[in-house]
């Protein structure tokens, strides 16, 4: 399954040193974007484990309420990144959720993979990206949704990549204090250029941990998907460990192939144990974003199952 985008690369000793402190308290807090909704109280200590969260497209055909009504009737606490530019869609979203004890996890910003016009390395594209920041943050607010999805669009031929971080670090600077305002968080995506997103800028966790650390809001965070991390360097428990205090959100797929996990070469039961002891400094959720090779409702319950640990 196709997807998004993100970051990478240098530093400013200036914007460093006054980041610093900032930095240093935000690698050490709790995970952000407090949850705001569903029925598992995710990585407490004797519940019943992880928040679990679904990307819209995995419904497949399913009407709006057909879908959430599966959400809900698997036990799973939130979907996230429907197609909130279309009106239709979006006033059928904020209906049907009322019904429910499930919130929106997440929402795409700046529109895709490429960020077409609106990325964070090209200083032409900053008022596009703070504009479709602006929209996303209005439909956000409508389905009481925490975090809005970043992609930094590909790397610009010829600009040196420290130029190209320091144009990124300006861009969510620049949108930091909006987001701050409507207690919204920004999750930029690491995706990886082996296998799906050649020439993607953000593709790895400690670049994107420069890019948090420089930015220094607690409004701006690290989407950690698991598939694209694998694939551009594995070790996933001592990234995740090493990095949760700016992890906002996970996805999750396996590898290869990004089917479900049990699929392919990650332990996700593992995995999922290793966030789950985090306990409170992780309070967010681990969203589904594969093509499932069974049917949808039986992933469902698999998944819930895997990632249950009382």
């Amino acid at each position: 399954m196709k997807r998004r985008e993100f970051l990478a690369a240098a530093g400013s000793l200036t914007v460093s040193r006054r980041a610093g402190a900032k930095a240093m308290a935000l690698a050490h807090a709790p995970g952000a974007a407090p949850y705001r909704g569903g029925t598992a109280k995710a990585n407490l200590r004797g519940e019943k484990g992880l928040r679990l969260s679904i990307v819209w497209g995995m419904m497949g055909r399913r009407s709006v309420a057909e879908g959430l009504a599966l959400l809900s009737k698997s036990g799973f606490d939130a979907f996230e990144m429907f197609d909130w530019r279309d009106p239709h869609v979006l006033e059928s979203f904020i209906e049907e959720k009322k019904k429910y004890p499930l919130t929106c996890a997440c929402l795409v910003a700046n529109k895709g993979v490429t960020a077409p016009g609106c990325g964070l390395v090209n200083p032409r594209e900053r008022e596009s990206f703070l504009e479709q920041v602006r929209l996303a943050i209005e439909a956000a607010k409508k389905v009481d949704c925490p975090q809005l999805v970043v992609l930094t669009g590909n790397e610009l031929g010829g600009m040196p990549r420290s130029e190209q971080m320091s144009n990124a670090v300006k861009a969510l600077g620049e949108a930091a204090p909006m987001l701050e305002k409507s207690n919204i968080t920004a999750i930029v995506e690491v995706l990886n250029t082996y296998v799906d997103h050649a020439g993607y800028f953000l593709y790895h966790m400690n670049d994107a941990a420069e890019l948090i650390d420089r930015v220094a809001s607690p409004n701006v965070r690290i989407l950690c998907d698991l598939y694209h991390v694998q694939i551009m360097e594995g070790n996933l428990i001592n990234n995740l460990r090493a990095h949760i205090g700016r992890i906002g959100h996970f996805h999750i797929g396996d590898v290869p192939g990004r089917h479900e996990p049990g699929t392919g070469e990650v332990n996700y039961r593992n995995v999922f144990r290793a966030i789950y002891d985090l306990g409170e400094r992780f309070q967010g959720t681990a969203a589904l974003e594969y093509s499932p090779l069974v049917p949808l409702d039986q992933n469902l319950a698999d998944l819930r199952k895997l990632a249950n640990f009382t």
